[in-house]
């Protein structure tokens, strides 16, 4: 039977709306790091009930991207150097795993899906938008991963991308050309057309270390040896 004109009912609850929309401040730093999160303030800017608010902000803390602190309440986390080592670290293995599996699959169609990432990062370095370009940024990583088809690094990836994102927020200064960016990305793709696996991992790697160094200077992940988190 054919029902063209049937769309998915959307279930998401209250708690998962509020969630989502926390959790995109964060992301985009409308929230920004050690912001306090108060109840009050929140549930009327919502409209709801202390119940579903708080629901929703105890999915961020397991996610997280909040944390608590006895007698003062729930806060923004504030990304130290070793969580910037932490997240890289992680991501590295993520991505390494997603590119391996991107270069024994249709090389041209994943590198065509992240041309069009890069595409919009060049507009948006044109445009001289920067949160434009790190969302463009975050998408080329978003497809390098889903273009795995691994449902569980696609999974593991999503908070990490989230911490990104957040990372990518005080990326933007450390670059004198924007178009530095652009030229990472672009390099990347073009080991992966030609299916050069070392060169492919060795820049995406490269480039994993960058926003280390440039976030957490002083910092590597090819030391091996993380610093304190706190």
């Amino acid at each position: 039977m054919s029902l063209p004109d049937i769309e998915p009912v959307s279930r998401e609850s209250t708690a998962g709306i509020i969630a989502r929309q926390l959790r995109d401040a964060i992301m985009t730093g409308a929230l920004p790091p050690g912001t306090q999160l108060g109840e009050t303030e929140l549930a009327s800017r919502f409209q709801v009930s202390r119940g579903p608010l708080r629901e929703a902000m105890q999915h961020l803390v397991s996610e997280g991207l909040l944390r608590s602190e006895r007698h003062r309440g729930l806060f923004v986390i504030d990304l130290e150097p070793g969580d910037v080592y932490d997240i890289y670290s992680a991501r590295s293995a993520i991505e390494r795993a997603a590119m391996l599996r991107a270069l024994r699959g249709d090389r041209k169609k994943v590198a065509d899906e992240l041309e069009q990432a890069v595409g919009a990062m060049a507009v948006a370095a044109g445009d001289d938008d920067p949160t434009a370009l790190s969302w463009a940024d975050l998408r080329f990583h978003e497809a390098l991963i889903a273009a795995s088809g691994s449902k569980r690094l696609m999974r593991m990836a999503r908070t990490l991308l989230i911490e990104t994102r957040m990372c990518l927020t005080a990326l933007q200064g450390t670059y004198q050309q924007v178009e530095e960016r652009v030229t990472e990305h672009t390099r990347i793709i073009e080991a992966l057309r030609a299916g050069d696996e070392e060169t492919a991992l060795s820049l995406l790697e490269a480039h994993m270390e960058d926003a280390v160094q440039r976030l957490a200077p002083g910092t590597s992940l090819r030391e091996g040896e993380a610093p304190a988190v706190p």
